[in-house]
């Protein structure tokens, strides 16, 4: 299962991209509280701010991913792995936005990455009963 570390990574690393991005669009956006302003255009407003677009759209290739990996492994494997997204948007925010990084979410970060690397060192079994259910090429005779 080690072979598909790699994609389970890119799909946390484009998860904590695409909120990175939703936040900095949401941010840029500022007070939408706009007089007159029906709720229609105000939704399109944000939909199609360049930050919010391009974190939607990353959380669509992140998704992409996700369904990739749970077409390989494990879903009880893959998706703790997801939880490493927090590390990354808390880690991140705290250099991006000035977010509170506290001893609270410090231990929290912690306990997550513990968790992960014993639920990494559990392995899947998936990929590896595909292959051993899959019947020997059969030899063609004549």
């Amino acid at each position: 299962m080690a072979k598909y570390i790699p994609f389970i990574l890119f799909t946390v690393l484009t998860n904590a991209a695409a909120q990175l991005l939703l936040k900095h669009g949401m941010m840029q956006l500022g007070e939408l509280g706009v007089a007159g302003t029906h709720p229609i255009l105000r939704l399109l407003q944000i939909v199609f701010s360049p930050f919010v677009f391009l974190g939607l759209c990353t959380f669509v290739i992140s998704m992409a991913s996700h369904l990739f990996v749970l077409s390989k492994v494990e879903l009880s494997y893959a998706y703790p792995f997801l939880s490493l997204a927090y590390v990354v948007v808390a880690v991140a925010a705290y250099f991006l936005f000035r977010e509170d990084l506290n001893a609270y979410r410090v231990g929290g970060i912690a306990l997550i990455c513990i968790g992960t690397v014993f639920i990494a060192q559990g392995g899947s079994h998936l990929a590896d009963e595909s292959a051993a259910v899959s019947p020997p090429p059969a030899e063609v005779s004549r």
